[in-house]
């Protein structure tokens, strides 16, 4: 364990060392968020009435899909490595076999933390507030970082699995509709009966939920027993996301160039 251990944070220390030398990708991935709850909470705002006013509706939503699109960063960076024979290179080293994925889950959770620490602070001066206790609002930040935390997995998989830029392009394309299909924009009782089903299972739509509940912000009640059960369910899906997305990138892994 020691050796997987320091090896993972080798392979760490390496990822973060591509930020330094390269800060745009971590600068406009810090700007793009803000841009989005710009746009949509001041351009789009106007037009949808939310009791507590759409703002601090909205951001809990906006937090949970800046976790959700971090899938896309981290499927493109293990992708380019394996498509470059940076994988195959770490692959021929002596150094425990988990050690690169999980240098890759904690740099990608660092960057993480800074980027929902920007947002929060951008949500502050906007004129987002937390209206419960501080212990409860820890936990809805912890949730975001579970949904993170689950997505990293799913990433890693996929860029393990997706080797041509046609297949990284296609998940891209994909992630927008899975999280535009959830709460975080518009309350789920304005869709058709179908899809708000579909959108009360969305594991986004949970954190996001839970997330506003912790922050005291707004809701929309809607019906149901996922509705009922939001914060179980904002842990439950990341945690099962987690196990088994984290089993298949380890077993992809181990059988890359066969």
């Amino acid at each position: 364990m020691t050796w997987a251990l320091r090896d993972s944070w080798t392979a760490t220390l390496r990822d973060l060392g591509h930020w330094r030398r390269q800060p745009w990708g971590l600068v406009i991935g810090l700007a793009f968020p803000i841009l989005l709850l710009l746009m949509f909470g001041f351009l789009l705002g106007g037009a949808i009435d939310v009791p507590g006013g759409y703002i601090e509706f909205l951001f809990p939503g906006m937090l949970a899909v800046t976790m959700a699109f971090g899938l896309e960063t981290t499927m493109t960076t293990v992708s380019e490595d394996v498509q470059r024979g940076v994988t195959d290179r770490f692959r021929s080293l002596p150094m425990s076999r988990i050690a690169v994925l999980l240098g890759r889950a904690t740099a990608d959770m660092l960057a993480s933390v800074v980027s929902l620490a920007v947002l929060l602070v951008a949500g502050l001066v906007i004129g987002w507030r937390i209206h419960e206790g501080i212990g409860d609002a820890l936990a809805g930040v912890a949730l975001l970082l579970l949904l993170r935390f689950a997505f990293l997995w799913v990433g890693i998989y996929l860029g393990l699995l997706f080797r041509g830029q046609g297949g990284v392009m296609a998940v891209q394309i994909l992630v927008w509709p899975f999280v535009f299909l959830s709460n975080a924009f518009v309350p789920i009782s304005t869709m058709p009966g179908w899809l708000q089903t579909l959108s009360a299972w969305n594991p986004v739509t949970a954190t996001v939920a839970a997330t506003r509940e912790l922050f005291g912000n707004p809701t929309v009640p809607a019906s149901g027993w996922a509705s009922d059960n939001v914060v179980l369910l904002a842990v439950v899906w990341p945690v099962v996301l987690s196990v088994v997305f984290a089993t298949l990138a380890v077993r992809r892994w181990t059988r890359l160039g066969r």
